[in-house]
């Protein structure tokens, strides 16, 4: 009797951990999109309340994806940089959606209503309006409040950000890389295209 409590209360804890490691597996691996053989692989680091992020993301990811991503020539990583908590909790609001197209759809939302969430300094209320935009995103509310507080996620996020500083070295967002350059040229889809097109 002993040992039949003693091996259940092993088996208890051993879905534990293995539940533990599978969320943390899930929630650390990079937001991508696109052929992992891609023989380009396009890396921005941004803040989702960066102006500049949204602005990226609406003048040339879409674009990209239609042309490049979803024809397999590009692999895009979109690696989380929050500059503050809002952006680090719209990062977890993105990560709680189930599929990788699930996660940059959110991502795409979440970046069009930037001016609507991404603002004053009530967290509550950014808050409420990151959960709206999530159930809106048919992600259930129960679920994402779940992930806001999910302080395993959270970590991964933060550990993202100090690891991209340390080997990328960070100043500002977005950084882009395109095939471990740095992207130095213009914010619009011509300048990006004619350097994607000279990988080709």
């Amino acid at each position: 009797m002993h040992s039949m409590k003693k091996n259940k209360c092993f088996l208890i804890i051993f879905l534990i951990l293995t539940q533990f490691f599978i969320s943390s597996n899930v929630l650390s691996k990079t937001l991508k999109i696109g052929n992992e053989n891609a023989k380009i692989t396009v890396k921005v680091f941004s803040s989702l309340t960066c102006p500049h992020c949204a602005s990226f993301h609406k003048k040339i990811f879409e674009k990209l994806k239609v042309n490049y991503i979803d024809t397999d020539k590009v692999k895009f990583e979109h690696h989380a940089f929050p500059l503050d908590l809002a952006a680090l909790n719209a990062e977890k609001i993105v990560r709680c959606a189930s599929t990788p197209e699930a996660k940059f759809q959110l991502l795409h939302k979440i970046y069009d209503e930037q001016k609507n969430w991404a603002v004053g300094s009530d967290i509550k209320k950014i808050n409420e309006t990151l959960i709206k935009i999530g159930v809106e995103s048919r992600v259930e509310k129960s679920k994402l409040k779940k992930c806001l507080e999910n302080e395993v996620s959270q970590d991964m996020i933060l550990k993202e950000r100090i690891e991209a500083q340390k080997k990328f070295n960070i100043t500002s967002t977005p950084t882009i890389y395109i095939n471990e350059k740095k992207y130095e040229d213009k914010h619009e889809f011509k300048s990006f295209k004619r350097q994607i097109d000279k990988l080709l």
